[in-house]
């Protein structure tokens, strides 16, 4: 029994949604980040924003010295920017002061 076909037929890739908690926005923007603490400097972390959290989520990353760019979601086909869905795009969790939070 091959478990990868259970599901049905390959369904179509996600829309990208909006990082801000409780947000289910369509995301037209894609912000770069890294913690320079854990991760190499070269490595990007990308976070999804619609319009409207745009500036919350560069402000939350700047304030503590993460946010690198932000680059128009449709820029995804460029290097740095290809992983915009993958894990790094995951929807960060809240932490207890309200801001997003990567799990991992």
């Amino acid at each position: 029994m091959n478990m990868f076909f259970l599901a049905g037929p390959a369904a179509a890739p996600a829309a990208a949604m909006c990082s801000r908690r409780g947000c289910r926005a369509h995301a037209g923007w894609q912000l770069l980040w890294n913690n320079p603490k854990i991760h190499a400097p070269e490595r990007r972390k990308i976070w999804l924003a619609c319009s409207e959290h745009r500036t919350w989520l560069e402000d939350y990353l700047q304030t503590r010295g993460l946010w690198k760019d932000t680059l128009p979601l449709e820029a995804a086909g460029s290097d740095d920017a290809g992983h915009a869905g993958g894990a790094d795009a995951a929807r960060p969790a809240s932490g207890s002061a309200g801001g997003p939070v990567r799990a991992s």
